[in-house]
Formats: C-alpha cells, sequence, structure tokens
C-alpha cells in the first residue's frame, strides 16, 4: 500500500502505521483528513492488518487546522480546502473504521488534532505531549465530534472544563484522567504505541472485529449528529468579530480582547 507526500503507510505484520507528514506542526486539511479515512478503508478490507498505529513526524501530533493556508472558492479557514461541512464528513468515516487504532502522541495535539487523537482507540503520550481543545480561545465552538467523543473519555465535567479554559493538558494530566492510556519517556512513544498495537493484533482477528464494533456500535452515527450540530454553531461564530479577534490573536501570540460581538 502506497502513501504519499503527506501521508506514509507503512506495514509491520500484523500492524499497519499511518504516518501524518507535515513537520514540524503536522496541519490538517479537508485532503488530509481525506487521506487518512480512504487509508483506514483501505486497511479495512486487508485481512493482514489487525490493528493500526497513527502516528506523526516532527515535534506536535497535530496542532489542528491551518487558519493561514490560502483557501479555495467555497472554502473556509477551518478545512484549509472545500468547506468544514465537507471535512466532518471525511472525519465521520474515520470514525467509521473497523481496525483498532493506536494513536502515538509525541507533542502537541491541539483544536481538531485532539479530535483526530481522540478517533483513536488509544493514545500513547509522553510528558511532553499537551492536549487543548481551544477553540474558545479563539473565539469558536468545539469540533471534530469532540462535544460527544472527549466527555466519553475524560467525563462531561473535565471536558467542560478543557472547553471553557482552552488550557493545555499535559501528559501527566490527561494521563490522571484517561486522556492518554499509556505515559513513557518522548522517545518510548511510537515503540509503546506498536507494542500495544502489536498485543492487540496477537488476538482472533474475527473476535478483536466483532468485539471493537459492539464496544464502538453507533459512534459514527453519534459523531455525525453531533459534528452536524457544531458545524451549525461554528457557521455562525465565525461571523463574528471575536473569532476574527481570536484567529489574529493566536497569529500574534497574545491574548485577544474578546468584546461579545
Amino acid at each position: 500500500m502506497s502513501g504519499s507526500p503527506d501521508l506514509g503507510v507503512e506495514k509491520h505484520g500484523h500492524v499497519t502505521l499511518i504516518e501524518i507528514r507535515r513537520p514540524p506542526l503536522n496541519f490538517f486539511d479537508l485532503s488530509l483528513i481525506q487521506q487518512i479515512a480512504d487509508t483506514l478503508d483501505q486497511l479495512d478490507e486487508d485481512k493482514d492488518c489487525r490493528a493500526v498505529v497513527l502516528a506523526s513526524q516532527g515535534k506536535a501530533f497535530c496542532a489542528g487546522a491551518n487558519f493561514n493556508r490560502p483557501v479555495a472558492d467555497g472554502g473556509d479557514a477551518a478545512s484549509g480546502t472545500g468547506t468544514t461541512g465537507d471535512l466532518y464528513l471525511e472525519a465521520v468515516r474515520i470514525f467509521r473504521n473497523k481496525k483498532p487504532i493506536v494513536a502515538a502522541v509525541q507533542g502537541a495535539a491541539i483544536g481538531g488534532g485532539l479530535g483526530l487523537a481522540v478517533s483513536a482507540d488509544f493514545r500513547v503520550a509522553c510528558p511532553e505531549a499537551r492536549f487543548a481543545a481551544n477553540f474558545t480561545r479563539l473565539g469558536f465552538h468545539p469540533g471534530f465530534g469532540l462535544t460527544i467523543t472527549l466527555p466519553e473519555i475524560i467525563g462531561k465535567t473535565n471536558a467542560a472544563l478543557m472547553f471553557y479554559t482552552s488550557r493545555r493538558v499535559t501528559g501527566e494530566e490527561a494521563f490522571k484522567m484517561g486522556l492518554a492510556n499509556i505515559l513513557v519517556p518522548q522517545d518510548q512513544v511510537r515503540a509503546e504505541a506498536f507494542k500495544l498495537a502489536n498485543e492487540i493484533a496477537e488476538n482472533s482477528p474475527l473476535g478483536l472485529l466483532s468485539t471493537r464494533a459492539t464496544m464502538r456500535a453507533g459512534l459514527a452515527d453519534r459523531v455525525k449528529a453531533q459534528t452536524d450540530h457544531e458545524l451549525a454553531e461554528q457557521t455562525w461564530l465565525r461571523q463574528t468579530e471575536d473569532f476574527k479577534e481570536g484567529v489574529k490573536a493566536t497569529e500574534e501570540r497574545r491574548l485577544p480582547k474578546f468584546q461579545g460581538r
């Protein structure tokens, strides 16, 4: 199976590595999310693949959407190309995949990048990792299905805390709240992710697929319904002065001065 300049795909026995190759920050757009979804669809048909490791080159796992990227006609800044609705349709495809995924989070997983990390079954992280749902700091509303997936993993109160404050959660904090399943030194993150994926892959492939389908029953449909709502909220917030100020403040690395309009 071949990859692309932005996405590497490598087979290691019964485990397949999907590697995001947009270092150092690995910003995503519609094209990248679509490539990941396409690859997972192909792996669903590959009987030799029993588990997946999702990793990234560079210092960040995925720093979210690149708001500075030029957009195509009819597009918007959050998705890079196409529309945010198109992006979320591709994201839902990721949640429909059949094979277990272990995310190797060696650095920042921010905004939609956190959504991508949360789409995996498990996350291996390190103290240097940072997890943030920084949407309100941008004058925005959470997306990528995070308003349903994150509470299911860390509880409603912890998720609300992350949403309302936009704070960055360290690897240690993420491990304590269950957002990270395994915590190891930074240089061991990928190896530990493969170790877990191989442990999963040692089991009956049919039993594994059946059990995972039961554990994640209805998840993709719930994410689809939630992204529809998230998109509606994001659409009107995108027109506000606060959103423009939030993006500008982020670019200038300063605290935003919101006016509530």
